[in-house]
């Protein structure tokens, strides 16, 4: 199995680099737009792999060099240049991410000073800025000027969540390929087969990874498993809705407090968020498809309180955690967001 093969779950996207590869076609700068943990990253390796690999099944000479090795297939992940890349030591290969929360402009002027040299030993050097739309407008300025006259033999390949959130001068110069979740099955099949996770625990982890392969690994690694368990158990049950589906009869004091004592652990809001909101779909599915609910361990709780809320109230309870998740994107004040988000959860309680 190549390395391309090896990317669950994304045959478009790789069929079109295959093109690419093929018809020699590479453009200066490509766009892989999709949610986080897809495999956007990975791919670009995978491409940067392709472009110098030295073992794989090269392209015939077509006016290019002798020594120019396309890969057809996609690299062979065997041979010096490949594994140079693997282990992150290829002196052509640089990865820019945030430095805290912002790519700044100290950075972009780095990979400029770079580019202004020729590659050391690569036939096209490769430049992987991850999580494009961190870049402060500065930063932005200077890369733009890198992409309206693009250094010869050199590459960028921009991950971003999507288009919209570069300047539309950055988007337009760049080949644009789209990533897509990857499907709860086969995610599912994935955990299972390569991870020796149980079929049930498989399915709540592929449903609540929302198509995120990262996300899926990072609740099921060691001890995370039980942990993530755990930590649904806590939440549903200090905000009440373990024991009644409802945040309405909780104390406004609480609440209150839960929002605050959430907002002091910022690494874990939007994952608990989405276990919250996915309770609440399931007390919607429940109404329809029982068999369909993510929380099947918890099928009681979710059959009684599934009973007791109308839909149209649950529909208003899943709206303002997404309203919340988009505020707290958006960098707006934390605690303020939670406290809005649980007040608006204990209204419409039946």
């Amino acid at each position: 199995m190549s390395w391309f093969e090896s990317i669950i779950d994304q045959e478009r996207p790789i069929r079109l680099l295959k093109n690419i590869l093929l018809n020699r076609t590479i453009p200066n700068a490509f766009l892989f737009t999709g949610t986080d943990g897809i495999g956007k990253s990975t791919t670009a390796l995978a491409f940067a792999m392709a472009c110098n690999c030295r073992g794989g099944k090269a392209l015939p000479n077509n006016g290019y060099s002798s020594d120019d090795h396309l890969s057809v297939a996609g690299p062979c992940g065997r041979c010096r240049s490949c594994r140079k890349i693997q282990s992150g030591n290829h002196p052509d290969i640089i990865r820019v991410e945030p430095s805290a929360s912002f790519i700044k402009i100290k950075q972009i002027r780095g990979i400029c000073d770079t580019l202004s040299l020729k590659p050391y030993e690569a036939k096209l050097r490769i430049v992987i800025i991850s999580n494009a739309q961190t870049m402060n407008p500065q930063a932005a300025n200077a890369l733009l000027k890198v992409l309206e006259e693009p250094p010869a033999r050199t590459v960028l390949i921009l991950t971003v969540l999507q288009a919209s959130d570069l300047v539309p001068t950055i988007v337009s110069r760049c080949q644009h390929i789209r990533f897509s979740p990857i499907s709860r099955e086969k995610l599912k099949t994935f955990l299972a087969e390569k991870h020796g996770v149980n079929a049930e625990d498989a399915a709540i982890f592929s449903a609540m990874a929302n198509g995120s392969i990262a996300k899926a690994l990072s609740m099921i690694r060691k001890n995370s498993q039980t942990n993530w368990i755990c930590r649904r158990d806590w939440l549903l049950n200090i905000i009440g809705l373990e024991k009644t589906g409802s945040l309405s009869l909780e104390p406004v004091i609480i609440l209150l407090s839960f929002a605050e004592k959430l907002s002091k652990n910022k690494e874990i809001i939007q994952d608990s968020l989405e276990i919250i909101k996915t309770y609440f779909r399931d007390l919607i599915i429940y109404k329809y498809s029982p068999e369909k609910i993510i929380n099947k361990d918890l099928i009681l709780k979710i059959q009684y309180a599934s009973q007791k809320i109308a839909v149209k109230s649950l529909l208003s309870k899943i709206e303002a955690i997404q309203t919340a998740q988009k505020d707290i994107q958006a960098n707006t004040n934390l605690r303020l967001t939670l406290e809005i988000m649980m007040l608006r959860l204990s209204k419409n309680g039946v």
